[in-house]
C-alpha cells in the first residue's frame, strides 16, 4: 500500500531543494514560442530550456535513464526522456518549455516575467505555471517511487518548445519520434487545473481553436475623413459586419450552427457538480471591473459558456494608430486577430474552412477581405480512466485532500491532446495539474501554487504504480 503521507513529505523535500532553484533558472530565460519569435533558432533559448531541464534531470540519479535530443530541420527543438520500469505497462507524461510573451511594465512592484519571485505559497514569473514546472513534477513523481524502494511501469517524458504557438510543429515529431514513444497505456498532461486548490481536479474536456487575421483593406492611402468620409467606407465598419455574421454581438452568441454541439443532460449534470463546489468563485476569481456582470449569472450555464459552447475573441489588431496620435484620417485597412474557441466533437480543419468562407464571401462595398488563418486545433474529450487507475487517483485524493477527486473542464486548448488521442485511441489520458484561480498564465504575475505542485507530484506517483496492473 502507498504511504500518502510519506510520499508527500519526500515531495516537499524534493521541491523546496532541487526543483524551486531549477524552475526559477528556468523562468529567467524568455523563450518565447516560434509564433512570437521569428528568430527564436538564432537566439537558442528554446534549446537553453532544454539544455537546462535535460541537465537537471542527469542530476536526479535516476535508474534505467536514457535522454534523445530532437531538432528536426526548420522546427523547434524537442526533449525525449525514457525511464524504463519493471512494471508492465507505459506511461506518456506530456510539458512544454516554450512561452507566451509578457510585458513587464504591468507586472505588479518587485515582480517581473523573468525573474522566480518566492512570495509565501506562489513562485511568480512567466512560465511558472504553463508550463514549466510540468516536467519537473512528473520526473519527480517517477524518482519519488525509486527514492522510497518502490517499482513503477516504463515512463516516456516528451517536452516539446511549439505548443503556445499551437503545436505546429508536433505531428511531425509524433511520427519521427514513434520509435521512442512506445504505446502508452496511459498519458499524462500537466498543462491544466482546476477551480479551487482545494481538490484534486481531472480535466475531462478542453475545447478546440481557430484563430488567424481577418483583414479589410479599402484604399491605397489615407485619406482626410472631412474628404472622404461617408464616400469611402470605414474598415472598421466593414469589419463590424464581417463579425455580424459570425457572432451576435448583444449576446455572444456564436452564429454558425456546426460550431456548436448537443449540450445533453450529462453536461447539465456535470456543470451543476462543478458549480456546487466552486458557487461563484468562477466570476470572482476573474480580474473584471467592478461594474461588470457576466454574461450569465447562473454559475451552471456560466460553465458551459466556457467550455462547451464557442466563443468568439479579438485579441489583436493593426492599422489602428495609438489614440493620443490618431490624425482625423480615413484609414486604409484594418486587420483584426481572431481567436474562436470551438468545443469537443467539433472538427477545426472543417469549421477553420466555413470560418474563412463565410468571412470572404461577398465583401461588403467590394472591399478586399482576406481572412489567413492559422492551423486550427481539435478539441478533446476524456475516455474513462482504467478502474485501477480511477481508484488510486481516489485513494490518493481522499488521503491527501480529504474529497475524492472531481471532474472539471477548461475552455482553452492542449492541441497535443488531440493529437496523441488521434495517434494512441486505446490510450487513457489523465489531464490534470497545478494552474488554478489567480494564477495568471500568460498574463502578468503568473505564478506557481506551490503546495498544489507538491501535492500534485504524491499523487501521480501513486497513479503510475497502477499503470497496467
Amino acid at each position: 500500500m502507498m504511504d500518502y503521507k510519506t510520499m508527500l513529505e519526500w515531495s516537499d523535500n524534493q521541491w523546496e531543494s532541487s526543483i524551486l532553484p531549477s524552475l526559477s533558472e528556468f523562468i529567467s530565460i524568455e523563450a518565447l514560442s516560434p509564433s512570437f519569435e521569428p528568430n527564436w533558432e538564432e537566439k537558442g533559448e528554446l534549446s537553453a530550456t532544454l539544455d537546462l531541464f535535460q541537465k537537471w534531470v542527469e542530476e536526479q540519479g535516476l535508474d534505467g535513464l536514457a535522454v534523445h535530443r530532437f531538432n528536426l530541420e526548420g522546427r523547434s527543438p524537442l526533449l525525449i526522456i525514457k525511464i524504463e520500469g519493471s512494471l508492465p505497462g507505459e506511461v506518456l507524461f506530456y510539458s512544454h518549455l516554450d512561452k507566451q510573451p509578457s510585458k513587464p511594465d504591468l507586472w505588479s512592484d518587485g515582480l517581473s516575467p523573468l525573474n522566480g519571485t518566492r512570495n509565501g505559497d506562489w513562485l511568480y514569473g512567466r512560465g511558472a505555471i504553463d508550463d514549466g514546472y510540468g516536467g519537473y513534477l512528473c520526473v519527480s513523481s517517477i524518482k519519488a517511487l525509486q527514492a522510497n524502494g518502490m517499482e513503477h511501469p516504463s515512463a516516456t517524458f516528451l517536452i516539446e518548445t511549439c505548443e503556445e504557438s499551437g503545436s505546429y510543429d508536433l505531428p511531425a515529431y509524433l511520427d519521427h519520434c514513434t520509435p521512442y514513444l512506445g504505446n502508452p497505456d496511459l498519458v499524462v498532461v500537466m498543462d491544466s487545473g482546476g477551480p479551487d486548490y482545494d481538490h484534486i481536479w481531472k480535466t475531462d474536456a478542453l475545447r478546440g481553436l481557430i484563430h488567424g487575421t481577418l483583414s479589410v483593406r479599402v484604399s491605397t492611402e489615407g485619406v482626410h475623413s472631412g474628404m472622404a468620409g461617408g464616400a469611402i467606407p470605414s474598415t472598421f465598419r466593414i469589419a463590424r459586419i464581417l463579425l455580424d455574421r459570425i457572432e451576435d454581438s448583444s449576446t455572444g452568441r456564436i452564429l454558425i450552427p456546426s460550431f456548436h454541439i448537443d449540450i445533453n443532460d450529462s453536461h447539465h449534470k456535470t456543470a451543476r457538480e462543478i458549480a456546487d463546489v466552486i458557487g461563484d468563485n468562477l466570476w470572482k476569481s476573474l480580474p473584471v471591473v467592478e461594474s461588470l456582470e457576466p454574461q450569465n449569472r447562473d454559475p451552471a450555464e456560466m460553465l458551459l459558456d466556457v467550455n462547451w459552447r464557442p466563443a468568439l475573441s479579438v485579441i489583436g489588431a493593426e492599422g489602428l494608430p495609438p489614440a493620443d496620435s490618431a490624425g482625423n484620417v480615413l484609414r486604409t485597412h484594418t486587420d483584426l486577430a481572431l481567436s474562436l474557441r470551438i468545443p469537443p466533437g467539433v472538427d477545426s480543419e472543417k469549421a477553420a474552412a466555413e470560418l474563412k468562407e463565410a468571412l470572404e464571401r461577398d465583401p461588403p462595398y467590394g472591399s478586399h477581405v482576406e481572412f489567413r488563418g492559422h492551423p486550427p486545433a481539435d478539441g478533446f474529450m476524456a475516455p474513462p480512466l482504467p478502474p485501477k487507475v480511477a481508484k488510486e487517483l481516489e485513494q490518493a485524493s481522499i488521503s491527501l485532500t480529504g474529497e475524492p477527486p472531481r471532474t472539471t473542464w477548461v475552455g482553452g486548448t492542449i492541441p497535443f491532446m488531440a493529437m496523441m488521442q488521434s495517434k494512441y485511441p486505446d490510450s487513457a489520458f489523465l489531464c490534470t495539474g497545478a494552474a488554478g484561480p489567480g494564477n495568471n498564465a500568460h498574463g502578468p504575475d503568473e505564478k506557481l501554487h506551490i503546495p498544489t505542485a507538491k501535492r500534485l507530484t504524491a499523487v501521480i506517483a501513486a497513479v503510475s504504480r497502477t499503470v497496467g496492473a
